[in-house]
């Protein structure tokens, strides 16, 4: 399989992407458990993170076969080099930056860019972008979603991204998101994978 078709299994499974913004390397693997034991299969480590492809790395070796893992905020072409050295497979960006993009599709690596607007996130499909980070959410709505459905392809997934909690999940599903990365919600700095854990269950219970 390739990695994007590996991607696709995935995300058929469980169309969540756990955003672990600000994790150490040295918990990252515990984190990583909770996580997965819950029902996740997407993780990324945001490259604002300490040592993030260490983090990355642990993952990548640790969940192989059971979790796809990536990295998020990754702004440039050295980065999806960097996010690849180190085992990753799934590059998150904040942007739509074609030249990440085009990159990562040569590499034979996911792509999930982040888009606002139906221009970007035609131009990012074109590029070769795997599915759609609807970013951030909290400057969209369901009803923007909803629209931004009615043209892009049915195939194309879109995930809103920021200011997702379990509650606030069903009206995003029902304007057509696919999935959605989760944050704050989810993982912040110095929760415990006990904790982590909770809330992953919390939201694996909102998918229905």
């Amino acid at each position: 399989m390739t990695m994007v078709s590996d991607f696709d299994a995935a995300f058929a499974r469980c169309p969540l992407v756990a955003i672990l913004r600000g994790v150490r390397p040295d918990e990252v693997e515990a984190i990583g458990e909770e996580l997965v034991a819950a029902g996740f299969t997407l993780l990324e480590v945001p490259m604002n993170s300490p040592d993030p492809l260490d983090s990355v790395a642990r993952l990548a070796k640790r969940f192989e076969g059971r979790a796809i893992i990536g990295a998020g905020t990754v702004l440039d072409v050295d980065g999806v080099a960097a996010v690849q050295a180190a085992g990753g497979t799934m590059v998150i960006s904040p942007n739509m930056n074609p030249r990440v993009i085009a990159a990562t599709a040569a590499a034979g690596l996911v792509s999930l860019p982040g888009i606002a607007t139906p221009s970007e996130a035609f131009f990012a499909l074109e590029t070769g972008a795997t599915a759609l980070k609807l970013f951030p959410a909290e400057a969209a709505s369901p009803v923007v979603l909803k629209a931004m459905r009615a043209v892009l392809p049915k195939t194309v997934r879109v995930l809103p991204v920021g200011g997702i909690t379990p509650e606030g999940m069903a009206p995003w599903t029902a304007a057509g998101a696919a999935g959605f990365g989760l944050g704050g919600a989810l993982y912040s700095v110095g929760a415990t994978a006990e904790q982590v854990g909770a809330n992953a269950r919390a939201f694996i219970a909102a998918l229905g």
